[in-house]
């Protein structure tokens, strides 16, 4: 096999592993047993996938900051939910954040995101399909969330957590894959949000450039007051 054939293999097992890894039925379990094996090799093989995702959801948050946020990026707060090996934390500090925590299923992806040294502190074994309880409630200014919502990941009531760890007038920036968006109640779940009250969507880019063969919708929501304060009244 000369060496073209070898790239174009290797090129073809990149996006199979990308392919499985959307057939993994949100399952704890089989998501971190799958990223624990894929870690190592992760960054190529989205990068052959041409992975833009993580520098739009930072440019976001820093858009955010600067037009809602007093104060300057170094003392805002923000919570990179999924953080996979810290693609988007490395993306955050590039544009002046320094206060950025992470977390994500798979310890052996949040030890390479702890690498990057672009994070404060870096939790693994965090599943968003269930609460967060590491995570207090009005932890952080933003928390930005990308890759997560997409198929066979997190569920679409994930979003409730990340808008319990924002705090009040804080905001949640979000990807979705557009066959995520098509396939699973995100946009019902949003709707159900906003009508109870928890948070309410800011802004929405539809259609943006994700990664070589799909695009995603970016979604900015505010938080409110009251998103926190149910929280706390649950039994």
């Amino acid at each position: 096999m000369n060496t073209l054939d070898q790239q174009t293999a290797l090129d073809e097992a990149a996006r199979e592993r990308i392919k499985a890894s959307h057939g993994l039925d949100s399952d704890a379990d089989r998501l971190a047993h799958f990223y624990r094996g894929w870690a190592n090799s992760y960054d190529l093989d989205v990068g052959l996938d041409e992975y833009c995702g993580p520098m739009i959801v930072a440019e976001l948050a820093g858009a955010v900051q600067t037009a809602y946020l007093a104060g300057q990026r170094a003392t805002i707060a923000i919570l990179d939910a999924g953080c996979g090996t810290g693609l988007v934390g490395v993306e955050l500090e590039r544009i002046g954040f320094r206060l950025i925590d992470g977390f994500d299923l798979s310890e052996e992806m949040a030890e390479k995101a702890r690498q990057t040294r672009a994070y404060r502190h870096v939790r693994g074994d965090v599943d968003l399909n269930g609460p967060p309880s590491d995570y207090s409630s009005s932890s952080y200014d933003i928390t930005v969330c990308c890759g997560v919502f997409t198929l066979g990941h997190v569920r679409p009531q994930g979003l409730r957590e990340l808008a319990r760890i924002t705090r009040p007038n804080g905001f949640v920036i979000a990807s979705t894959r557009k066959s995520y968006a098509e396939a699973t109640s995100f946009e019902q779940e949003v709707r159900r949000l906003q009508d109870a009250g928890v948070l309410v969507p800011a802004q929405r880019l539809n259609d943006g450039r994700y990664v070589a063969e799909e695009h995603a919708h970016y979604w900015i929501f505010q938080v409110t007051h009251e998103a926190n304060a149910q929280t706390e009244e649950r039994p």
